[in-house]
């Protein structure tokens, strides 16, 4: 976790003072969000990623997407699973940004894309949770928003593996 925490400073570090890294920069530039910058492309949503201003992402590292059931990121990147895919994409963002800062010391509710679930985000004792995944890295600044790491895959029907 620290390496992928160091990648993520150098990949803001890396961009001129001109134009800060927008989030799929940031994470493409982190290397370690491969699986998660795949789907976005094949769900038709890694422009609306770099482009949409003030989002937050929880993002799955690949460690993470690597530990869902045999075949089931190669099933989701299939066209026909396309709709499915972006709903658990969408799952993962906030339209708005939330910093670790800004949370208080307990279990809120938060909306994401996907509006058909909640997302429950706890902070305790300075760790935060998003429906039982681990916050490893937070408030990765991007120009149009924030990055959260978190080491599990979200799903819309409030599971994370």
């Amino acid at each position: 976790m620290r390496k992928l925490i160091l990648a993520l400073a150098a990949a803001g570090t890396m961009v001129g003072t001109a134009q800060a890294a927008n989030i799929v920069e940031t994470a493409a530039g982190a290397g370690n969000f491969n699986t998660l910058l795949a789907a976005a492309q094949a769900a038709g949503l890694a422009d609306a990623l770099a482009s949409t201003d003030n989002i937050t992402v929880f993002a799955p590292t690949d460690e993470a997407f690597a530990a869902l059931p045999a075949g089931t990121v190669e099933s989701l990147l299939l066209e026909e699973n396309r709709d499915q895919l972006v709903a658990i994409l969408t799952y993962h963002v906030l339209p708005r940004e939330l910093r670790s800062t800004d949370l208080p010391g307990r279990s809120i509710p938060v909306r994401t894309l996907n509006t058909a679930d909640l997302l429950q985000v706890s902070k305790s004792h300075g760790s935060v949770t998003v429906d039982g995944a681990n916050v490893v890295a937070a408030d990765i600044a991007a120009s149009n928003g924030v990055i959260h790491v978190i080491d599990s895959v979200l799903l819309p029907d409030g599971d994370s593996h």
